[in-house]
């Protein structure tokens, strides 16, 4: 699912964010990417998400080398991916369903099938019963949930999560992560950046590490 090979990423100013980076996730695996502030792990997750493109080396998703894409290509590659953002990036005026349908609207989805879609990703969360309130009067549990729905209301093949638990107490966190092993559950491949080494410990999935943009415990380049 994500190949990169010899990928680095070197900021305007000379600041090497990542460097040689190899490493190969399949198709359905869930992994987490780890590592001290600082060492990496938004920019990865940025490159492959295309938010941001690499100086050097390829990037393969799903099999195709999205490295240097046209611009044209790269909104149908994003929608084969879910991203999660710490701080939710939800849009406070406008309510929980409309936060949710955005991605659908951006895509030209008929309104039906958006309805239909939509109020699915809320079921599956526990949202349903609050699509018609604004995410102010949420809490932030329930934010993050409503963050999760938009990221996987266009049924992404890929989910991709910066610190999704970064803001909330250890019973919320295991509550997110169960949320994303039944997304992986049902063949969604999952990469989740997080610094919470206790999170990552009690659960059973590979983990590669990040040190001042270098990968530090990958040996045989495999998540």
């Amino acid at each position: 699912m994500i190949r990169f090979t010899n990928v680095s990423k070197r900021y305007p100013g000379g600041f090497e964010a990542l460097n040689n980076i190899s490493f190969h996730m399949e198709k359905g695996a869930m992994a987490f990417l780890t590592g001290h502030s600082g060492a990496g792990k938004s920019t990865l997750l940025k490159l492959i998400a295309l938010i941001e493109l690499s100086s050097r080396g390829q990037i393969f998703l799903d099999g195709e080398n999205v490295s240097r894409l046209s611009k044209r290509r790269i909104p149908f590659i994003r929608r084969k991916i879910g991203f999660i953002f710490q701080d939710h990036h939800l849009l406070f005026d406008r309510t929980v369903y409309d936060n949710v349908a955005l991605p659908l609207v951006i895509a030209g989805y008929r309104h039906q099938e958006i309805g239909r879609r939509v109020r699915a990703a809320l079921d599956k969360l526990g949202l349903l019963s609050k699509e018609r309130l604004y995410p102010i009067t949420l809490s932030g549990g329930e934010q993050q949930r409503v963050g999760i729905a938009r990221a996987v209301v266009n049924k992404p093949m890929l989910l991709l999560a910066d610190e999704p638990t970064g803001n909330l107490d250890p019973d919320l966190s295991r509550e997110i992560m169960q949320l994303f092993s039944l997304f992986n559950d049902v063949g969604v491949s999952v990469l989740i950046a997080t610094h919470d080494i206790q999170l990552i410990r009690s659960l059973d999935y590979p983990v590669l590490t990040l040190e001042h943009g270098r990968l530090a415990n990958n040996p045989d380049g495999h998540a």
